[in-house]
């Protein structure tokens, strides 16, 4: 098979990783400096008990060519439209596509821009370029759930690669589970300037009321979240005093950053479903003003 996996930060660079170790043809896109070094010496990978170097075909999205059995999209939310764009002459109706970009909807939006086989899917690793070629895995935290027609197949490719996997019963649900958390935290992170732990210290209410309202819109959706409130703040107490989300490390470095997935889609669905949603709306809009 001839594999693609698109953007090589800490979630496609780690599986390419694994990938590269299969019997498939692995292509890896990626840009600048970090695709230089991946070109030069091989992709370093260093997680808690080992490191190894993994080679594969890295190229610059203007390379691609030929068509794709399978395509992994490992970009940031606003990037995925122009990403599945610039991929749609390398696929056929028999490719298989899934997005790990955060978010809940992107498999719908796939189907509309794409014509093939597309996978829902979401994936839990903590994971980060060190430094341009390096990629650092923390923890044992490796999760990847996906479902969907063509799912036997990744699964096939997963196994050979030796990633643990999961095919959901209920993606959707699966995909709201992870999409409280990555909300709630990354805009509470931002708005507040704390990590996860310390905005759970300081402003433990602020967050329940925003879960809580997660909850409302997802339920008006039909999906049960209501054990998910205190299951984040569980998890929100035994995290490194350091950790923080995505979205407040790319506010901080002033990146383009996915306040519009974590905050605006729910702002949207809020209103479109008639639920009350104040504090997310005051966070969203006062990020807004001063970010964006």
């Amino acid at each position: 098979m001839r594999i693609l996996i698109y953007g090589l930060g800490g979630v496609g660079g780690y599986i390419v990783g694994y990938l590269s170790q299969t019997s498939n043809e692995i292509v890896g896109v990626a840009r600048g400096e970090h695709l230089k070094m991946i070109q030069e010496n091989g992709l370093l990978i260093t997680e808690d008990n080992k490191e190894f170097t993994a080679n594969f075909t890295a190229i610059d999205e203007s390379e691609l060519s030929g068509y794709f059995d399978l395509v992994l999209f490992c970009v940031k939310s606003y990037d995925l439209k122009n990403v599945a764009f610039s991929c749609k002459s390398f696929l056929s109706q028999q490719s298989i596509v899934l997005s790990l970009s955060n978010g809940v909807e992107h498999g719908d939006e796939l189907r509309k821009l794409l014509d093939c086989k597309v996978l829902d899917g979401c994936i839990y690793i903590l994971s980060h370029i060190e430094k341009a070629g390096q990629i650092t895995k923390m923890g044992n935290v490796f999760n990847l759930l996906f479902a969907g027609e063509g799912s036997e197949v990744l699964a096939s490719v997963l196994d050979e690669a030796g990633l643990r996997y999961k095919i959901a019963d209920d993606i959707h649900n699966a995909l709201w589970k992870k999409y409280i958390f990555i909300s709630t935290f990354g805009v509470l992170t931002s708005y507040f300037d704390m990590s996860i732990k310390e905005v759970y210290e300081n402003h433990y209410d602020e967050a329940k009321e925003f879960l809580e309202e997660v909850v409302a819109i997802a339920k008006a959706k039909n999906i049960d979240l209501e054990d998910e409130v205190e299951k984040s703040l569980a998890i929100a107490s035994k995290l490194p005093q350091s950790a923080s989300t995505s979205m407040h490390k790319d506010i901080k470095a002033q990146k383009k950053d996915e306040l519009e997935t974590l905050g605006g889609y729910l702002v949207r669905e809020a209103n479109r479903l008639q639920i009350s949603a104040p504090n997310i709306e005051k966070y969203y809009s006062e990020l807004q003003k001063l970010h964006h």
